[in-house]
């Protein structure tokens, strides 16, 4: 897998709205629970995180490429890149 946010074409931190303030979009869908939620900054996606069942912020990483997250935690600004393995 590349390095998509480092490739000049191709930009992984956008202005983005979380398309969802009520909780992870897979678990609201399955019914399912979470712990911590996660979004994407490249999409809005929110998505729970590694800690909650079933991960799905790191799906939509496998999935989208997307590798950038912000956490949706209350008092929590850190970002966190995918590819690296580390905090941006």
């Amino acid at each position: 897998m590349t390095s998509t946010h480092i490739d000049p074409d191709v930009v992984a931190i956008r202005p983005v709205s979380p398309r969802t303030h009520k909780g992870c979009q897979e678990c609201l869908r399955l019914g399912t629970q979470w712990v911590h939620l996660r979004l994407c900054l490249t999409c809005g996606h929110v998505g729970c995180c590694d800690s909650s069942p079933m991960r799905h912020a790191a799906v939509h990483f496998l999935d989208s490429e997307h590798p950038i997250v912000q956490s949706l935690e209350s008092g929590e600004t850190w970002r966190w890149c995918y590819v690296h393995e580390n905090y941006v």
